[in-house]
């Protein structure tokens, strides 16, 4: 049976955790491979929901969950969250959760840090989420990140919290901000090894020996494919690669390991945070979309903004992310709309592009150029088959795969994780 590898094909806030909470109850094993407590997936299962930051989707459904090594772990934001879910009923520990032994951790000094910059680039903030992803990031680059394998050995984790901080606070004393000290971080890290290490390993052999035994694995994707930092819309993008490629290397497998690549894109689009939005409205219809959709963001409850389907930037990351299938969310919210319009392409300086220009001020200019289509009086609200679909919102559909170069093989039309047309069984290959 195929692996699946699942990643946002827009800004984020797709959907993604009702489709990973589907296709983790028919997987083995469920692993995030990027990122960290700056994403956020929201599962309704019955009448509990749950807002899963760090936990892999796999979790909820009694499914080993491991957390890879392209993960920047904030670990006191991971004992929160398992505590958090335990008192929901979830049984969660070291039995059924696997953290890479080479996975960054998330310091305190690392939010400082990002929080600081944030506000000394005043209008031009990138808008993160201040959690230190970023900084995190940097200095697992930078070769001085502190790992959790790093807990067990006392010695190397108080030589390398040396060079965190001269490294760290030169910037923060530049930036007029309070310094760290080392005895407070290391006294801290070390009362954290024995709570955090139980649950350290190295997933590969796991994952090696999972691909021998023919486990079906879920590769969880966090973020989007337009919020990639090499792709997306840069510097408006968090801080790791979001695209299928980095499972591999954020899991610790083969390239050939990922499988099949589903890209989740909702039925409009929307965005938290700075940056372009070619598409996004402004007027009453983009407000109803925003209430009707509830868009609010899972981890900083920041309103997003919405717009409408942009195909042009969708047929971007599907080429750029290597997406085999689209899995199209909420269309039951665009129910009752008499006219909707699809983005094909953009206007800059007079030329006309099929794709969003990588330079800042080009795609700050980028005017979208626009398909209008007839809109659905019927609802699609909870339809699990295309023929309770209206004619014209099935027109719609294939509209999108036409424009995106890609099928798309599930639908959703409504949270309710039994509320989803599959096309396809994503496993089969």
């Amino acid at each position: 049976m195929a692996n699946v590898a699942v990643i946002g094909a827009q800004w984020g806030d797709e959907g993604k955790g009702k489709v990973v909470d589907w296709l983790a109850s028919r997987a083995d094993i469920v692993v995030r491979f990027q990122g960290g407590h700056n994403a956020g997936h929201t599962l309704v299962v019955g009448d509990t929901t749950y807002k899963l930051s760090l936990l892999p989707s796999g979790v909820v459904r009694g499914k080993l969950g491991i957390i890879g090594n392209g993960v920047v772990l904030d670990p006191d934001a991971l004992l929160s969250e398992i505590e958090k879910v335990r008192k929901q009923g979830l049984d969660v520990g070291p039995h059924n959760l696997r953290v890479a032994d080479n996975v960054p951790l998330i310091l305190p000094l690392h939010p400082a840090l990002d929080r600081a910059r944030e506000s000394a680039r005043g209008e031009d903030k990138i808008g993160t989420t201040g959690r230190g992803i970023g900084p995190a990031y940097e200095d697992k680059v930078g070769r001085r990140a502190i790992r959790l394998c790093d807990l067990a050995e006392p010695e190397t984790l108080s030589a390398k919290l040396d060079e965190l901080l001269l490294h760290h606070n030169s910037l923060l004393r530049g930036l007029g901000s309070p310094e760290f000290e080392k005895q407070a971080l290391l006294d801290g890290l070390l009362a954290l090894a024995p709570k955090l290490l139980p649950y350290a390993e190295p997933v590969w052999e796991r994952l090696d020996q999972a691909r021998k035994d023919g486990k079906r694995v879920l590769f969880e994707g966090a973020q989007a494919v337009m919020l990639d930092v090499d792709h997306g819309t840069y510097p408006y993008v968090t801080s790791s690669n979001t695209v299928a490629g980095n499972a591999a290397a954020g899991a610790g497998v083969g390239p050939d390991a990922i499988g099949l690549v589903l890209g989740i894109a909702k039925a409009y689009a929307t965005r938290v945070g700075s940056g372009p939005f070619p598409s996004e409205l402004f007027d009453e219809t983009g407000r109803q979309l925003g209430e009707r959709g509830r868009e609010f963001g899972t981890v900083t409850g920041r309103p997003r903004r919405c717009g409408w389907f942009d195909a042009a930037m969708v047929r971007q990351a599907v080429k750029i992310g290597g997406v085999n299938g689209l899995v199209l969310t909420k269309l039951d919210v665009l129910d009752g709309l008499k006219e909707l319009k699809i983005c094909v392409g953009y206007r800059v300086d007079g030329a006309v592009l099929k794709h969003l220009p990588a330079a800042m001020k080009a795609q700050a200019k980028a005017e979208p150029i626009y398909e209008v289509m007839d809109g659905w009086s019927d609802s699609t609200r909870g339809a699990r088959s295309y023929a309770e679909l209206p004619a014209q919102a099935v027109k719609y559909v294939r509209r999108i795969e036409e424009l995106v170069e890609a099928p798309v093989m599930m639908l959703s039309t409504s949270p309710d994780r039994d509320d989803t047309i599959a096309l396809k069984d994503p496993f089969a290959g």
